[in-house]
């Protein structure tokens, strides 16, 4: 079974590639972490896992209020490790 995506009315932010910048490092196990997502209806303090990540950013994987799965670039200091 395919797990929904969030629609893109509702996806999260995300920084373009000149914002996140290089190298990316792709882990082989994503690492669990707290993150800080803007949509365009607020922020948001979501569960998920970064996925990547360079200097100044992480690609974190989370979950929306309605079970469905969505990626965003954030900036560094908006990610936690859990």
């Amino acid at each position: 079974m395919a797990i929904e995506q969030v629609p893109l009315r509702d996806q999260a932010y995300s920084l373009s590639p000149a914002q996140y910048g290089s190298p990316v490092h792709q882990p082989d196990e994503p690492l669990p972490v707290t993150a800080w997502i803007q949509t365009r209806t607020g922020h948001y303090q979501v569960d998920g896992v970064a996925v990547a990540w360079t200097p100044k950013a992480a690609r974190i994987r989370y979950a929306d209020d309605h079970g469905r799965e969505g990626y965003a670039w954030v900036w560094a200091n908006a990610v936690r490790r859990r």
